[in-house]
Formats: C-alpha cells, sequence, structure tokens
C-alpha cells in the first residue's frame, strides 16, 4: 500500500450538518457536481446545541466532504448559499495522510 503525507495536506474533511435528508443528498448532490467535493458521505445523527441563548436538540444530518481545502471559501460560499440555517456549520479537518491512490482519483475530481 503506498502512503503519502505530503500531497494529502491540500485536502481536508468538511464537516456541515443539515436539516434534512434531502437537504443533505442536495447540497451533497451540488458540491460534487460543482467539482468542490469529491465525494460526501451523510448519515443521520442527534444534536444538542445553544442557539439564541436556548438549548436545542434536535435531529440533523451530518454531512463528511472530502475537498480540497485551497477552495474551501468556494465552498463555503456555495454551502451557505443553498443551507436553510441562518448559522450552518463549515468547519475543516485537514487530512496529515491519505492512499495515495485514492488522495489522486480525489484530485481527478476536484476543480484545480
Amino acid at each position: 500500500m503506498t502512503t503519502s503525507l505530503e500531497p494529502a495536506l491540500q485536502y481536508g474533511i468538511v464537516l456541515v450538518t443539515a436539516a434534512s435528508q434531502t437537504e443533505a443528498e442536495q447540497l451533497a448532490r451540488a458540491l460534487v457536481e460543482a467539482k468542490l467535493a469529491a465525494c460526501v458521505n451523510f448519515w443521520p445523527i442527534r444534536s444538542v446545541y445553544t442557539w439564541k441563548g436556548e438549548v436545542q436538540q434536535e435531529d440533523e444530518w451530518q454531512l463528511i466532504i472530502k475537498t480540497d481545502l485551497s477552495q474551501f471559501a468556494l465552498l463555503e460560499a456555495q454551502i451557505r448559499r443553498l443551507h436553510s440555517y441562518e448559522v450552518p456549520e463549515v468547519i475543516a479537518l485537514p487530512l496529515v495522510a491519505g492512499s495515495q491512490p485514492y488522495l489522486d482519483w480525489m484530485a481527478a475530481q476536484l476543480i484545480r
């Protein structure tokens, strides 16, 4: 198995929560079609958070977006444009290593 540390540094995972499965699917498809995400996984979660001074508990959908972090500003703008939340979660985590064939596949899916 070939792995590479250096090329992975431009790639990352962006976490976004959505209000529904439909919204998660729409966000995922829009990001992949725009080549801002190589792949998006999502599944149902339960969130507890404070919003406007009150503790909330909601069912949401967690998106795991695999992307090129050099395109983060474009990705964030697209998410904010399409998202139903006033303040959507859009946080990035860098990849520090990855399988070179997977990283090569990611590179081929994303805008350059």
